[in-house]
């Protein structure tokens, strides 16, 4: 395996001086999920790190985008980036990135700080928590959820956060509230970051922007909402680190479909400096600075996981 790697390495070294390779992580566990497996957890995260900082050129955003227009790009330029906020981004990621001396953008909702939950993990860990065998919840606009074992109770949950993702905010608040309560059991509330863990990682010489407040779906609020969301976050972290904060992320990032040319404007009228789509893509000198594409490779074993980074990286030249 090891020189599989090796070999990918070697031809990844071939790649032009020019674009960068923007990766979107959200949590890093302490340990594989038996809910969601393919997540990334301490060990995986460990070798995507060994093999960004052996074989790629891992750069502050900041610095990629600065970079991006005056060609001064190192050779495999990579960003790594994190979104929402979760706590395990400064326990657990944090100390993997400083042993490998790699900088990294912490994209922050700040609404959920200090014992918020997402909505989506409300739906996620109520789930979980389930104890039948079903949840039924026709009588709410849903469906009937068969809920088994493993991937079978994953299925189930992604279902529901599909049905419900692009509702009204308020129509799915109630929806989300509804399902917990009828599960009926306690779900965590130590999820996202404090406070302090958002300072310890500026402290660090990480980067912290912007996500909004409660990650609405930007296309669907009204333009005082949409302006709103963007800016109070921004305010926030900047006062609670001290630090400008120049880098947006909007939620789920699909250009069209949850944000629109009127949020992109909002964003650099507000005094941002550039901002980051879940698009897929590199970016390149002519990339839009406000929807900046990003890269999720899912893989878990090392050799794919680098070989996805080289066909990323090759395939947009």
């Amino acid at each position: 395996m090891q020189s599989v790697v090796s070999l990918l390495g070697r031809l990844f070294s071939a790649a032009r001086q020019g674009p960068l390779l923007i990766l979107t992580y959200h949590r890093v566990r302490t340990q594989v999920d038996p809910l969601f497996p393919f997540e990334v957890d301490a060990t995986a995260f460990e070798a995507q790190m060994t093999a960004i900082r052996k074989h790629c050129s891992p750069v502050p955003l900041s610095q990629g985008v600065a970079g991006l227009s005056g060609g001064r790009l190192p050779p495999r330029a990579v960003s790594v980036t994190f979104d929402d906020g979760y706590a395990d981004n400064e326990s657990v990621a944090l100390p993997i990135l400083r042993r490998h001396e790699i900088p990294a953008t912490f994209f922050v909702a700040t609404g959920f700080l200090n014992g918020g939950r997402m909505w989506n993990d409300t739906v996620i860990e109520a789930v979980r928590q389930c104890e039948s065998a079903t949840l039924d919840l026709t009588d709410i606009g849903l469906d009937r959820v068969a809920l088994g074992q493993g991937a079978a109770r994953a299925a189930g949950a992604e279902s529901l956060l599909r049905a419900i993702k692009h509702r009204p905010p308020a129509e799915r608040a109630d929806l989300v509230e509804e399902i917990r309560r009828r599960v009926g059991r306690p779900l965590p509330d130590d999820l996202m970051m404090t406070s302090t863990q958002v300072r310890l990682l500026a402290d660090a010489g990480m980067e912290i922007g912007a996500h909004t407040v409660t990650l609405p779906i930007l296309r669907a609020l009204s333009d005082q909402e949409a302006l709103r969301e963007i800016t109070r976050s921004r305010k926030a972290l900047q006062d609670l680190t001290g630090q400008r904060v120049n880098a947006f992320a909007y939620p789920n990032g699909r250009p069209g479909d949850d944000y629109g040319l009127r949020d992109r404007n909002l964003v650099e009228q507000s005094g941002f400096a550039y901002a980051v789509s879940t698009r897929r893509g590199v970016a390149h000198a002519t990339s839009d600075r406000f929807q900046l594409p990003r890269f999720t490779p899912w893989d878990r074993q090392p050799a794919r996981w680098l070989g996805r980074l080289i066909l990323e990286y090759r395939n947009t030249q």
